[in-house]
């Protein structure tokens, strides 16, 4: 079993193809709409509380640590009981968390949004409306859309997509990529961010889910032929 690392580019290229490129049309726009709107401010404002940073904060280190325990639990889970599904699985996420990271890094490189101010007081400036447009103004770190939320929802949709019929993982999923998204929204990242890496990973889930789903076909239709031969 190998990483699938030979349909890695056809997967991001798929990413941008066809209906795919208007979702990113449609992150782009919906961002417009929010920041300009000034919802991405009031959204700020209206989540300074200690009750929501203690329910949520945790989505920041969780965001950024079970990308890559999930995938590790998987596989090792996969290998130990012979389950070719899980091993998959392991592999999907993995490429979903890669090609989220790759996509998310790219943009952020280009826009250079500023992120939110850590503490609201009487003094504190709206910097809601202010990207960095050019090239690594703002480095891969910080901006648009949130890397957090791609990589979760990537994760999740994947996942979704694998286990058609394990409501628990599903509703797991669900939960975890809104969990994640939603944290970040309240310290890191302004409201626009979580909607676009929501789209735009939703995407990158549906292309590697879909594709990682042919080889689970694959295997239960040599497993069931080995099976009655």
């Amino acid at each position: 079993m190998i990483f699938r690392i030979e349909i890695l580019p056809r997967n991001i290229i798929k990413c941008f193809s066809g209906y795919n490129l208007i979702w990113h049309l449609l992150a782009i726009i919906l961002t417009y709409i929010i920041a300009t709107s000034d919802f991405d401010w009031l959204y700020f404002e209206s989540t300074r509380s200690s009750l929501l940073t203690s329910l949520l904060f945790p989505a920041v280190r969780l965001g950024g640590r079970l990308p890559i325990i999930v995938p590790l639990t998987l596989y090792v889970a996969g290998k130990v009981s012979k389950n070719f599904k899980a091993v998959n699985a392991a592999f999907a996420l993995c490429q979903s968390v890669l090609i989220g990271l790759l996509i998310a890094s790219f943009y952020k490189a280009f826009t250079g949004r500023v992120h939110p101010p850590r503490i609201l007081t009487q003094a504190t400036v709206d910097l809601s409306h202010k990207f960095q447009f050019g090239f690594m103004r703002g480095g891969v770190f910080w901006g648009w859309p949130s890397s957090h939320t791609v990589i979760a929802f990537a994760m999740s949709v994947s996942l979704f997509m694998l286990y058609p019929k394990k409501k628990l993982v599903r509703y797991l999923a669900i939960f975890y990529a809104f969990y994640i998204g939603l944290g970040v929204s309240i310290s890191i990242h302004w409201f626009s961010d979580f909607v676009a890496g929501a789209i735009i990973g939703t995407v990158i889930g549906l292309v590697v889910g879909k594709r990682f789903g042919e080889y689970n076909e694959d295997t239960t239709l040599i497993s069931q032929k080995n099976l009655y031969s």
